[in-house]
């Protein structure tokens, strides 16, 4: 077994590991103490697996590692504000998949110019609009679980903040995530030959991105003139983030598992 398929398994059971004590004992002083350092050899595996030959290399495996990799650092971080406990699980079994994916899925492909600080940042922005927003729609799933469990008459658990606490997380982030995924859709619209080498083509890619752009903006303008709220406000988030999904990692992961391109 090399070395990095060990780091590789290690990295992927401690996420395993932290999820079943998350929901077991929230507060344990152990979680507390590892999490940091288990999306600190998150990220540099992936820091190796993208950066390490000198270009940037990216794929399916590769991708998928990345968004969960910073959704688990974002809900980390909110979770010293918040108590998601409940959620933070998920993510970081979720997570935990995410860097399995990296060994199975190891087709890559180098980026054009990737040397290009202009590229570069574009990628950066790109990257932490999709955490963000795959950050919203996790939020929009567990708010959709909990307003379920409150018709039902069922309280909610611990390591759960109430729903209007995660309705207003949930239009920060979405607010967050929406400024970020527009200077990545503009700017891979105009700067496409600068960035990537080529004009721009309105591909399936480019379209859903764009559709998804309009899904976002008119959930915050709706938001803003109308007070949405509640299921109206989850279908759009959902809705939204799936074609986010499709735009980018479904589209890998078409070609390069399922057509082997």
């Amino acid at each position: 077994m090399s070395p990095l398929l060990l780091v590789t398994l290690c990295v992927s059971a401690l996420y395993g590991w932290v999820a079943w004590r998350l929901r077991r004992t929230p507060a344990a002083a152990s979680v507390r103490t590892l999490m940091p350092l288990v999306l600190l050899a998150h990220g540099g595996l992936i820091y190796y697996s993208v950066l390490g030959q000198g270009d940037i290399r990216l794929g399916f495996g590769n991708s998928l590692s990345t968004i969960l990799w910073l959704t688990a650092l974002a809900y980390w971080l909110a979770s010293r504000a918040a108590p998601l406990a409940r959620l933070q699980s998920w993510v970081s079994a979720l997570a935990g998949l995410s860097v399995l994916a990296m060994a199975f899925f190891t087709a890559s492909h180098v980026i054009p110019n990737s040397q290009a600080l202009a590229l570069r940042a574009h990628l950066v922005v790109s990257f932490l609009a999709y955490g963000l927003l795959a950050v919203a729609a996790l939020h929009a799933v567990l708010m959709t679980m909990l307003e379920k469990q409150l018709h039902r008459g069922a309280l909610m658990q611990g390591g759960t903040p109430p729903l209007l606490t995660l309705e207003a997380m949930l239009f920060k982030t979405i607010g967050l995530g929406f400024a970020l995924l527009t200077l990545a859709v503009f700017s891979g619209v105009f700067f496409s030959e600068e960035l990537f080498g080529t004009a721009l083509q309105f591909s399936h890619k480019t379209v859903l991105a764009i559709l998804s752009w309009l899904v976002f903006g008119g959930l915050l303008l709706g938001r803003h003139f109308r007070g949405w709220r509640g299921r109206t406000a989850l279908y759009w988030t959902i809705t939204g983030f799936t074609l986010l999904l499709l735009a980018y990692l479904g589209t890998q992961f078409v070609l390069e598992v399922l057509l082997g391109r």
